[in-house]
């Protein structure tokens, strides 16, 4: 070992005493933290670093057997994670946490080490929302507990600005007492600006950091997904990363985009293959969300029915005024997509799990479009209550 990692124990120590524990995701009280490998996923700037920081000050007041560290840490340019591990046993380490590990080349082979050769030693790691766990490499398949972390929900949003506390609420609950539940939200808060400000920042808990520069920083998240993220994860040539970044840009201006598939792949100057992995690719890197039918979404490679951005954030980071029939579709999409099946349909925007259908709409919507058809429902911007099957549409982000 060339370097003494003595320096990443204090940062370690560093950055665990200083973050912050007024305010915990969801997603902490779901893990089960007693699993020997625990692996989170997720968006860049979603909370996944101050996670780990948070259970570790919550969980070890002596944190002299923890380490915390990131694998982009220039102290690995000339050391080995092996090493690092090594010293970290003898030295009566017992939990090891590490971030970004998509960013250190063949990490799930040193991961599957530390399984095989330190039975006692607990490790939780993160990484990019595109860290696939392969049956090649090092397999981790059987031996990780994973986890995915999205971005706040709006429920969450609204504790973490210490506006509400609310229990996050099932589907069905949803649907069938949005009036009782909408009425008690309402007897405590003005909903509404809320739901307008998270809409425009509220997706991802940086936010707080610099309100004003939030959507600039946010640009530079989407950059570094693309520059950084996909490459380390999927091998892409410079290319390749060169037309991710056209992509989304052409999508970004014309979002909820219906594309002409051939229109974009003569844009992109490119194949209709390559083509549809480009948009996978912005997927999995949840910059993109692509809608399809449920007979489309059972084949693999197949041109999406409609496209959105991965979240209302997004949307105003690309566009400083965005037509509000897109936020309330691109809202509606992103909250429900990360709990339910969600597919595209002939009449109406959205269809649930195979058989909720779901219009949505400003104040004024009708049932026009879905008229007649089962299980139909109105999602309703601009209201605090809802009457029927008309549901506000705000209602729809407190699933997670």
């Amino acid at each position: 070992m060339s370097v003494n990692p003595e320096i990443l124990y204090r940062n370690s120590h560093r950055n665990v005493s200083q973050v912050s524990m007024d305010f915990k995701r969801n997603l902490h009280s779901t893990i089960n933290w007693n699993a020997r490998i625990i692996g989170i996923k997720g968006p860049k700037g979603v909370g996944k670093s101050t996670l780990l920081k948070q259970h570790i000050k919550e969980t070890f007041p002596d944190d002299s057997k923890v380490l915390y560290v990131s694998l982009d840490n220039m102290w690995f340019a000339n050391n080995s994670l092996a090493d690092l591990v090594e010293y970290h046993y003898t030295h009566g380490g017992t939990h090891l946490f590490l971030d970004e590990v998509h960013k250190y080349e063949h990490w799930q082979t040193y991961i599957k080490n530390i399984y095989d050769d330190y039975p006692t030693m607990n490790v939780v790691f993160t990484g990019s929302s595109m860290l696939k766990l392969d049956k090649g490499e090092g397999d981790l398949s059987r031996r990780v507990a994973m986890y995915t972390m999205n971005g706040l929900s709006f429920r969450e949003y609204l504790m973490f600005e210490n506006a509400l506390q609310f229990d996050k609420l099932s589907l069905d609950d949803i649907l069938k007492n949005h009036i009782q539940i909408a009425t008690e939200i309402a007897d405590k808060i003005h909903i509404l600006p809320y739901f307008e400000n998270y809409c425009k920042y509220g997706y991802y808990p940086f936010y707080k950091e610099d309100l004003d520069g939030f959507h600039a920083k946010l640009l530079e998240v989407v950059q570094q997904t693309i520059e950084m993220d996909i490459p380390a994860v999927e091998n892409v040539e410079f290319a390749t990363v060169q037309k991710l970044k056209k992509l989304l840009g052409i999508i970004a201006l014309q979002v909820p985009f219906v594309p002409k598939m051939e229109d974009l792949y003569g844009q992109l100057e490119t194949s209709r293959e390559q083509g549809l992995k480009l948009l996978d690719l912005l997927e999995k890197g949840a910059l993109l969300s692509q809608l399809k039918n449920r007979t489309k979404a059972i084949k693999q490679m197949s041109a999406p029915d409609k496209l959105f951005l991965n979240n209302t954030n997004l949307m105003y980071a690309y566009n400083r005024f965005p037509e509000i029939g897109t936020i309330r579709e691109t809202f509606f999409n992103n909250q429900i997509g990360i709990t339910h099946e969600l597919n595209s349909v002939k009449k109406g925007d959205f269809l649930i799990d195979g058989k909720y259908t779901i219009e949505v709409g400003g104040a004024d919507k009708s049932f026009e479009q879905i008229k007649g058809i089962p299980d139909s429902y109105l999602a309703i911007d601009d209201v605090e209550f809802g009457r029927g099957n008309k549901i506000p549409l705000w209602l729809f982000g407190f699933l997670y």
